[in-house]
């Protein structure tokens, strides 16, 4: 393994704007991704998932099977709008690599590739092995979870090559998210001459952010945050309308379960009379929790990471992925399968150069002791 070929390879993935609404990015990346499966002689399929997203990537040596040894997933969009790559393109220093999407998670995608290039032919021919790549990870898999659940029913175990931790770690669990988007409508009416007649959607969304903010629970690790408000149109008109997108984080399902009823409660009740509220779930991500399997799947991991020399350590990180959706249908599923990076979603997102190899190398010693 060359590290250089392996920047040479990566930099077309870093170079082009791919935010999940950058459809056409998306599907150029597409594009690459199928066709380096299709030159190792693997079936492949480029998925229309809807007009809202790019298409989704599907590849596997074993193009009958309906069972698969493994699941391995990887996602093609970024958090960047148009514009990015060109204002900082993929670049290198000493120890780190930089770029729109390095770490988060273009090294994730290719790792994934180059382990299975190092897979011998007979590994090949013993195992099952699907490759899932999805283009809306970034805005929670609305529009590709069911696509990538029905490969992962089928599949024994999954692993997602999202980045590992700034220290090494690898994830084990991740919280669930849910994303809502509430619309109030009031009744507007001149500030002046008769407030009385107005319906304050801005004083109803008041209310309603401080009622969210009691909603969290700091013990069991549940946040609620209001991200986003919108509302009014002039200083001296009464506002009938407004806005607010609420993010809600979880350790705990029924968490969710709690959060998602109380603020569909607080919808039948205005604070200010004669104001509605319309709430709408964006997004949801159920929570990522280790079951028994999954601590066996976890012990096979850390025996391989022995063999490579490279110590496995495990976190449970606040941040969703695909792992989220797959181990809540029951396949044991783990994350941070990609090379060592941090600073996601930031221009000062990176990737540790001398964790490249390594983590190849681990992640195709996992993919053959399956």
């Amino acid at each position: 393994m060359h590290l250089n070929q392996y920047l040479d390879e990566l930099r077309p993935l870093v170079n082009i704007d791919c935010g999940t609404q950058t459809t056409e990015g998306v599907a150029v990346v597409a594009g690459l991704m199928e066709k380096k499966y299709k030159d190792l002689g693997w079936h492949t399929e480029v998925v229309d998932l809807g007009k809202e997203v790019g298409p989704g990537v599907f590849a596997t040596n074993k193009p009958g099977a309906t069972q698969f040894d493994v699941l391995l997933i990887g996602h093609m969009d970024t958090v960047f709008p148009p514009g990015t790559a060109a204002d900082r393109p993929m670049s290198t220093d000493d120890t780190r690599l930089y770029g729109p999407g390095a770490a988060d998670m273009k090294s994730g995608l290719l790792n994934i590739l180059w382990a299975i290039r190092a897979l011998n032919d007979s590994d090949v021919q013993r195992l099952s092995i699907a490759v899932a790549m999805n283009p809306d990870e970034e805005t929670g898999s609305v529009y590709s979870h069911q696509w990538l659940g029905k490969y992962a029913k089928q599949s024994r175990y999954v692993l997602v090559a999202e980045a590992a931790r700034a220290d090494g770690s690898l994830v084990k669990a991740r919280k669930g998210m849910a994303r809502y988007n509430i619309d109030f409508h009031g009744r507007a009416a001149h500030a002046g001459n008769a407030p009385e007649k107005g319906r304050s959607a801005i004083t109803e969304l008041a209310n309603w952010i401080l009622a969210i903010n009691q909603l969290g629970n700091a013990q069991a690790g549940t946040t609620l945050n209001v991200g986003v408000v919108k509302g009014g149109d002039a200083a001296n008109i009464v506002p009938d309308k407004a806005q607010a997108v609420i993010d809600v984080r979880f350790w705990d399902n029924n968490e969710y379960h709690r959060i998602d009823k109380a603020i569909n409660e607080m919808s039948k009740k205005a604070y200010v009379a004669d104001v509605t509220a319309t709430i709408t779930e964006m997004a949801h991500t159920p929570a990522m929790s280790p079951s028994a399997e999954t601590e066996k799947l976890m012990t096979l991991v850390e025996r391989c990471g022995q063999e490579e020399g490279i110590p496995v350590k495990w976190q449970a990180v606040g941040g969703g992925s695909d792992a989220n959706h797959t181990a809540a249908l029951g396949v044991p599923s783990l994350d941070g399968f990609g090379p060592i990076g941090a600073d996601f979603h930031s221009p000062a997102e990176y990737v540790e150069l001398e964790s490249i190899i390594p983590r190849i190398k681990l992640l195709s010693r996992i993919i053959k002791s399956l």
